[in-house]
C-alpha cells in the first residue's frame, strides 16, 4: 500500500497538504508518479527527483524538496514528502 503525506512548507508553517493513498503495492519506480498525482491536486509544479532523494526516503522515509529542486517557480521555503504506511 502507498501512503504519502505531501506537505508544503513556508515560514514553518503546513501551507497546503495532501495525502497520496494507493491500495498497490509501493514502488520505487512510481515514486515520481505519486508526487505527480499528489501535486496535481494541489496545483503546484512536480520538482526532479534526483537519486539522492530517492535514498533519502528509503533510509529515513522522509525527504526534503527546495525550492531549486523545482524547474518552475514555487511560493514555499520546502516540500516535505513523507511515508505514512511504514
Amino acid at each position: 500500500m502507498v501512503k504519502l503525506w505531501i506537505k508544503l512548507i513556508k515560514e514553518d508553517k503546513i501551507i497546503k497538504d495532501v495525502v497520496v493513498e494507493k491500495s498497490e503495492p509501493f514502488e520505487w519506480a512510481s515514486f515520481v508518479d505519486y508526487l505527480t498525482e499528489g501535486l496535481y491536486s494541489l496545483d503546484e509544479p512536480t520538482p526532479v527527483v534526483i537519486k539522492n532523494h530517492i535514498f533519502d526516503f528509503a533510509k529515513f522515509h522522509v525527504v526534503r524538496f527546495r525550492p531549486s529542486d523545482f524547474v518552475e517557480h514555487v511560493d514555499f521555503d520546502y516540500m516535505w514528502v513523507e511515508n505514512l504506511d511504514r
